[in-house]
């Protein structure tokens, strides 16, 4: 990690609270079978911190050119963002059928690949100007996405991740994420962060890294207290954390949730393993 000394002090002097936060979270996790033995533990730093729509249903986060892309879900509200990274201001926007609950995004090339919930539908966008190219179907539900150079990877809200060949979106073949052999329930939204694939655990302030071969959960990301409930601007029990992006050029990662009115910028740091 490049931490100055500076940062480094304060982390010091945090040390506590992120400890604090890391006993509640890891008392969640073994409730849940989540905490296994030699599994590392991260907890973090805000680099930053940037407005976000409060009004944003965030399914769907993913950093490129220099832009935030997000996507938006409930039925009838559902879109495709294009963001301003430091004022939060949308700079373009796509709605989706009123019909459809959105869900995970991704890019492959110049395209933007968007899932929906129930409908068993997905959508290509045109990254430049938004417009629909095409769509796709699967079966079952569709929570996220994320890609890297050879497959897109989809998450359906259990432990299993759908590999699909970027070219026709077919599936290939599909792995479980385990813990020590638990199987992780609840994968939702997805980033892939140096060959590691990042999935929110819906429903708690928890991220798991994973090993896109294996299926294993090689780290766990606890971000309890990052934006505590009451400061969520909501009593919505669904404003929970959900939204991933990783700028691999400025090693850069960046995390927000539903209905949120802000979005981090986090460096991770390893307090504790098991």
């Amino acid at each position: 990690m490049n931490i100055n000394a500076k940062v480094t002090a304060k982390i010091k002097r945090t040390a506590g609270s992120l400890l604090l936060g890391l006993l509640c979270t890891v008392g969640l996790m073994s409730e849940m079978g989540y905490a296994q033995a030699a599994i590392p533990v991260y907890g973090y730093f805000v680099k930053n911190t940037y407005p976000h729509d409060p009004q944003a249903f965030t399914q769907g986060l993913l950093f490129k050119d220099g832009h935030l892309y997000e996507s938006t879900g409930q039925n009838g509200q559902s879109s495709l963002r294009k963001v301003e990274l430091t004022t939060g201001k949308v700079l373009q926007k796509s709605m989706l059928d009123k019909n459809v609950f959105g869900e995970g995004i991704t890019d492959v090339g110049d395209e933007i690949l968007g899932l929906t919930w129930i409908s068993q539908t997905g959508y290509v966008f045109d990254q430049k100007t938004f417009k629909l190219k095409r769509k796709f179907s699967y079966q079952g539900e569709g929570w996220g996405l994320a890609s890297d150079a050879h497959f897109v990877y989809m998450s359906d809200g259990t432990a299993a991740i759908r590999v699909l060949n970027p070219k026709t979106l077919a599936e290939v073949r599909r792995f479980e994420v385990k813990a020590e052999g638990r199987p992780i329930e609840r994968l939702n939204e997805l980033e892939m962060v140096d060959g590691q694939l990042f999935a929110n655990v819906w429903g708690a302030d928890v991220i798991a890294r994973i090993d896109p071969a294996s299926g294993k959960v090689v780290g766990w990301i606890d971000l309890t207290g990052l934006l505590p409930p009451e400061q969520r601007g909501t009593a919505n029990p669904d404003a929970v954390l959900n939204g991933i992006a990783w700028d691999a050029r400025g090693k850069r990662l960046f995390v927000t949730g539903k209905l949120w009115p802000k979005l981090f910028e986090i460096e991770l740091i390893e307090i504790q393993r098991h």
